[in-house]
């Protein structure tokens, strides 16, 4: 029984391990890589737990979770300072030019005429271009055309008949650029 005793106790001081000095040099940088992969992958495990706390979509009920509610004003928002943030402010930057362009091509490539108001001609001066044509020359900058359309005439700087355009269809369709 002293026999067991002492396997015991040798097996419960395993914290005198050798220093790795002792180990070979490739042993010490295995154990030391290890190590750090260990308390990386904790550290990113806990990190992941937290945001998974706030994370609306989450499958996690616990109270801690808040879900913003409909007329909140971070209602349908990504969180302040995310890259979801960043990426949505990057998009609408780009589109905003691609619209910008639009227009310069449409006053390029257009034709001035009189606005259709009284008859007086005192509203000024409006640029038109036909679908046909616009389509033919901005299909070499952007195939992204109709989009780019609708969205102009969301943010009223361009007007159609009709609620979309099909090239062949609606080449005799004018546009006017009210802006």
């Amino acid at each position: 029984m002293g026999t067991n005793s002492q396997v015991t106790t040798a097996m419960e001081t395993e914290n005198d391990v050798p220093a790795p000095a002792q180990f070979s040099d490739d042993t010490a940088v295995c154990i030391a890589s290890v190590k750090g992969l260990k308390e990386n992958w904790q550290k990113w495990s806990s990190e992941h737990q937290e945001y998974q706390k706030h994370n609306p979509f989450s499958h996690d009920t616990r109270p801690s979770v808040v879900v913003p509610q409909r007329g909140q004003d971070d209602y349908g928002r990504p969180l302040q300072g995310s890259m979801t943030e960043q990426r949505g402010k990057d998009a609408h930057t780009h589109i905003s030019r691609e619209v910008e362009e639009l227009c310069e091509v449409i006053k390029n490539i257009g034709e001035p005429r009189d606005k259709d108001g009284d008859g007086g001609g005192c509203d000024g001066k409006v640029t038109t271009v036909e679908f046909g044509k616009l389509f033919e020359h901005y299909v070499t900058i952007s195939n992204k055309l109709v989009g780019i359309l609708l969205r102009a005439r969301k943010q009223k700087l361009v007007d159609f008949e009709g609620e979309m355009l099909w090239q062949g269809q609606d080449d005799r369709v004018v546009i006017t650029l009210l802006q």
